[in-house]
């Protein structure tokens, strides 16, 4: 196994920057996840990372290797991509012992490896099948055990369950996070979807135009989110905002919003009559059990059984809020409402970082 180094690493296409210096450090068994939206870059790190894409400038270390030029058959690297590509007219044992059969291993190696690997992965019962007859979870999975017998220092996985229906995601979600915490190997992983990164990542790193915005551990992120960038990505539903101004007086801080609806908030370095905006989860709305809080313009109801979703307004402002009771408004009506101030994220209105 090996950890990584990424030093001031650059990308350019021409005049185009794609990754402005980038400093990262992966360590050895971490299970790091690569998140952000299209176009942020994190693709393009990955490939970089496995010798796919030149480094325009800076440092990647593998384990004690410096790896700039080294070709990507060089760096004991395994790549998982969004597509299965497996050899449609080879079985699943052939599609598995592919890598060791070119590297002239023997047969009983080859065995011994495809064996341990359908193990790991459950393809016991259908290694003489071809990827025709298999589901697409299946399809993964032996894509997966493909890369497990090289016994790679380092897995990366690009977007690999884009492909799979809601159903078989959460499922493979399950087997990939058994699979890191059986093979202990550091895995760096890409997604968009930011429910992927919070339920396996051990650290995640929010990227955005190209640089990292914040890394940390999926409870810290979703927090303590440093900007609105990042309290907004992370969260399904997501993270709205109201703007105001702050104000201090006798008693907590609290945010007076521009039609005058007062929010208390917590502990905030914010100036009295700072414009600010401040952000709520979906979740962490209660109803005021005095009447005496905030009013909620009610617009929809969506029930989910386990939980009731509402669309409404905030002072004017668009708001979705989670109820785990089961309530049941009147389209039109107005709710009171109430939120623990040290849920209240503030950030400044002007820069969007957090405050």
């Amino acid at each position: 196994m090996a950890g990584l180094q990424i030093k001031q690493l650059a990308k350019s296409y021409g005049a185009m920057n794609i990754l402005h210096g980038i400093d990262l450090e992966v360590r050895d068994g971490e299970f790091l996840v690569l998140i952000g939206p299209s176009g942020c870059g994190k693709s393009t790190l990955l490939r970089m990372i496995a010798g796919l894409e030149d480094i325009s400038s800076g440092e990647l270390w593998i384990g004690d290797r410096l790896s700039n030029g080294l070709p990507p058959q060089q760096r004991n690297i395994s790549m998982v991509f969004q597509s299965y590509a497996l050899f449609p007219h080879m079985s699943v044992r052939k599609n598995i012992g592919f890598g060791p059969k070119i590297r002239r291993e023997s047969a009983a190696a080859i065995d011994a490896k495809v064996g341990k690997a359908a193990e790991t992965l459950n393809l016991h019962d259908y290694l003489d099948r071809v990827p025709r007859q298999l589901s697409g979870g299946q399809r993964q999975r032996v894509a997966m055990g493909r890369t497990i017998v090289r016994e790679p220092d380092l897995f990366l996985f690009d977007e690999p369950l884009s492909n799979l229906d809601a159903k078989l995601r959460v499922q493979m979600r399950t087997e990939l996070k058994a699979l890191h915490q059986q093979l202990k190997t550091t895995m760096v992983y890409v997604t968009h979807d930011q429910i992927e990164a919070m339920t396996m990542a051990d650290r995640i790193v929010v990227m955005n135009a190209g640089r990292i915005e914040q890394a940390g551990s999926p409870l810290e992120l979703y927090d303590k989110p440093v900007n609105k960038f990042v309290a907004g990505f992370l969260g399904s539903p997501a993270m709205t905002f109201i703007p105001g101004t702050l104000e201090r007086g006798d008693g907590a801080p609290k945010v007076r919003t521009d039609n005058g609806t007062i929010i208390p908030v917590g502990d905030t370095t914010a100036a009295s009559g700072q414009p600010v905006e401040i952000g709520i989860r979906p979740e962490h709305y209660r109803l005021a059990p005095d009447g005496n809080g905030f009013a909620y313009h009610v617009e929809v109801i969506e029930p989910t059984g386990s939980e009731t979703h509402l669309f409404g307004t905030i002072s004017g402002v668009a708001v979705r809020c989670v109820f785990r009771d089961r309530l049941a408004p009147e389209p039109g009506t107005q709710l009171s409402l109430t939120v623990d101030p040290a849920k209240v994220h503030v950030f400044d209105a002007k820069t969007g970082n957090r405050i």
